[in-house]
Formats: C-alpha cells, structure tokens, sequence
C-alpha cells in the first residue's frame, strides 16, 4: 500500500487564504499494487499528473499551504466521489444510473490509465475498493476541508487552487486563445464554483505571464471542484490543467528542457494568486 494518503507542506506563517493541492501528483506505486496489474511501470503512471506538485510547491513561500496526494491516481482518484464505484471493477457493486466517469473506467477506483488501458485481468474485491477509500480517499478529503475551513475562518473567505496536468493531445480540438492553442485551462464549473471576479483575477495572472488561457474547455473541474466550490459560503474553487508538452516529456515521464522555465514563470504566478486573499488584501476589503 502507498505510504502515506497525502503530503502537506505549510508556511511559516499563513497569510493568504488561498489553499493549492494536487490530487493527481501521487507517486508511489508500492510492489504490492504492481503484482496485481497487467501494465507495466512505466505504463501504470500515464494517468499521473506527474510533477505538477513540484511545479506548484513554492506556494508555502507566499504564505499557502499545498495539499499533495500520496496514493497515485491509479489507485485511488481523488477527484471522483467516494461512491463513484465502478461495477465492471469492484466485485459486489450494483449499477446505479449512467455515470459516464465510472462507465469510461475512471471511477474512484480506476478500471484504466490514460487511452483506455485496463489496470487489471480481473475484478477487485469491495472490500479492496473500501480499504483505499478509507485509507487515501477519506484522509485526503478531511485534511482538504481542514485546511479550507481554517482560511475561511482566518480570511473570511478561501480560495482551492486545484492543480492538473492535461495531455498535449486533449487540446487538439479546443479553441484557440487569439490565435494560439492553449497552454491553461480554468475550470470553474462554468461559472458556478467560483466568483466572477476571482476566476478573473487567476486568468490574468496566467496571460501575464505569457500564458494562452481559455476556460471551462475542454475541463470544467471534477468532483473537487463541485464539492468544494460554494460561492455563496465564500468557499471557490479553481481547477487549472496545464499542458503537459510545456514541461515533460510525456513519453517518458519525466521533465524536459523547459522543466525549470515553466517552474520560474510559474512562481511568480504562485506569488500573484496567492496573493488574491493574502492578509494585507483582506484588511484592505474590510
């Protein structure tokens, strides 16, 4: 079993309301999990949002915390609904309705890894399905809603930057950014887990630093956002995918020559979102 259900790193001191996770950066694939599939190493991380962790783990500088996953995608998904079990998958779950996640085989426990490649010969128990739920799924979730409510109650308001990672191939038939293919998308749920003027104030700070954003498509934000998204509450939420082909090789999984770039542009990005519901703005909304 992984190690650990998630990683938290924290400021010295907190003076923003802004919360950054990665839900997708797990991974540790402990040999236990490995024996049980029919894909290799290599081939069992390309569901993985490999490394955005570190290109968001400067937060802690600006006084955010980052909330990053221990258990890999392929093994549990944080992004879906702890009842989002897949019946092709766990043995003893009845179908419910047509939920095109679980159906395509990416439940909270996925069935496939990216294009469609099954993760195992068989089914898994359901008492398999409940062990990672309880054991990463839960965990993660309860220190997720600790963390937002602390800056909801510090603040006044709270801020989830959710960060992603998207295949270069997914922007295939996205529309372009005057002109340009994007490099970010914002998902807000189309307008309904965030405030307008928020979702703004994280767009620009990407297009100023030379970045093409569009919004909502093709993501519009999962279940984290969904979940965590109330506006009303002063509780946002954001999902950002980056196009993976700006930093890795996503062949190989691992960075590519523009690894670092992106990481130094990336801070200074950082630095003005966290900056958003940081102490000195707050008092100065008061």
């Amino acid at each position: 079993m992984p190690k650990v259900a998630f990683h938290l790193q924290e400021p010295d001191a907190l003076t923003s309301c802004v919360v950054f996770a990665s839900p997708h950066s797990g991974r540790d694939y402990p040999w236990s999990f490995l024996r049980h599939t029919v894909l290799d190493e290599h081939s069992i991380r390309t569901s993985e949002d490999a490394y955005v962790d570190r290109l968001f783990d400067c937060a802690p500088r600006f006084g955010a915390p980052l909330l990053r996953a221990g258990a890999p995608r392929a093994f549990v998904d944080l992004n879906r609904s702890a009842d989002e079990l897949d019946p092709a998958l766990v043995d003893g779950v009845r179908r419910i309705g047509h939920n095109p996640r679980v159906a395509s085989g990416l439940g909270v426990v996925p069935r496939v890894v990216a294009n469609g490649r099954a993760i195992y010969s068989g089914k898994l128990p359901l008492s398999e399905a409940y062990r990672r739920l309880d054991r990463y799924w839960h965990p993660y979730h309860r220190e997720l809603l600790n963390l937002l409510t602390r800056a909801r109650q510090q603040f006044g308001q709270t801020v989830l930057i959710d960060c992603h990672s998207m295949p270069h191939e997914a922007l295939d038939n996205a529309a372009h950014v005057g002109g340009r293919r994007p490099d970010i998308v914002i998902g807000d749920r189309f307008g309904s887990s965030a405030r307008s003027d928020i979702v703004e104030q994280v767009e620009a700070a990407f297009a100023n630093a030379g970045f093409a954003v569009a919004r909502n498509a093709p993501f519009a934000g999962a279940y984290i956002t969904q979940n965590y998204g109330r506006p009303s509450r002063h509780q946002h939420a954001i999902q950002i995918e980056i196009d993976r082909a700006l930093y890795m090789d996503e062949a190989a999984i691992r960075p590519n020559a523009n690894f670092h770039a992106i990481r130094r542009i990336l801070r200074g990005v950082v630095a003005e979102l966290a900056a958003i519901g940081s102490t000195d703005t707050a008092l100065a909304a008061e």
